[in-house]
């Protein structure tokens, strides 16, 4: 669940590593974007888009989306657990620290600075620098697929980011599906290859766990996609397939 295609990068995780399973997105076009409404409202948003999802009995919760892990998950574990599973998105701050090295967090405007965010850089990066970089409008750029609106969204982001920072956290799921344009506009010439941290694979993985399932990325690749557009079923939106990340779930799932 996310309030748009944020979804994607963890969902094509999944689908990588059980291509049988079959996946319910369930996706919030009417009230999107999450990220300026006040914590209460997005709760509710999340919490409606939720109970659509659940509805389809799946066997557990990936909630897609930084911003709705901030704001709802403690409401949507005590709304739906423990008979759904719900499992949050957390900004790989602490494999990121572990590298040593000056650390950019790349959030967005809402998160950066956050009382959440500051919380994660004081339990898991106190032994290395910390730039917090707010990211205006990236999100909304990456969920409509504007290329122009990207591209200076990135270049605005990388402006604010530090000459010397190694390593970088992509602290909203939709910057993942443009993780690669975002390692052009940082690395810097004659510096150590920039390393990236996304939360996908990690958050795909504990999905699993917590259903004491196994990876089986050869099995058979017959899991269906059911789409939910507020509720609604529908299709993957026409942005989403300028990713890799939704031409893949395109390509290899047959229709829900």
């Amino acid at each position: 669940m996310d309030s748009g295609i944020g979804l994607l990068a963890a969902t094509a995780a999944v689908r990588r590593l059980r291509p049988d399973a079959d996946l319910v997105l369930s996706l919030d076009p009417d009230g999107m974007p999450w990220g300026p409404r006040t914590p209460q409202d997005l709760t509710e948003r999340a919490l409606a888009v939720a109970e659509a999802a659940a509805a389809r009995r799946p066997d557990a919760l990936i909630v897609g989306c930084n911003t709705a892990t901030v704001h709802a998950l403690t409401a949507l574990r005590a709304r739906l657990e423990p008979e759904l599973p719900v499992v949050g998105t957390v900004p790989a701050i602490k494999p990121a620290a572990a590298g040593g090295g000056h650390l950019a967090i790349w959030a967005t405007p809402a998160t950066t600075g956050s009382p959440y965010q500051r919380a994660l850089i004081r339990d898991f990066a106190g032994g290395v620098p910390v730039t917090e970089v707010p990211c205006w409008g990236l999100a909304e750029a990456v969920e409509h697929a504007d290329e122009a609106a990207i591209d200076a969204a990135v270049a605005a982001a990388a402006a604010l980011t530090p000459d010397d920072v190694t390593t970088v956290v992509l602290g909203c799921t939709h910057y993942e599906l443009v993780a690669e344009r975002i390692r052009s506009a940082v690395q810097r010439p004659g510096r150590p290859p920039l390393v990236l941290h996304g939360s996908a694979g990690a958050v795909a993985a504990q999905a699993l766990r917590r259903l004491g399932a196994q990876p089986t990325p050869g099995a058979t690749p017959h899991g269906t996609l059911t789409v939910l557009l507020s509720g609604r079923e529908g299709t993957l939106p026409a942005p989403a397939l300028a990713y890799e990340e939704g031409r893949l779930l395109q390509a290899v799932t047959p229709a829900g």
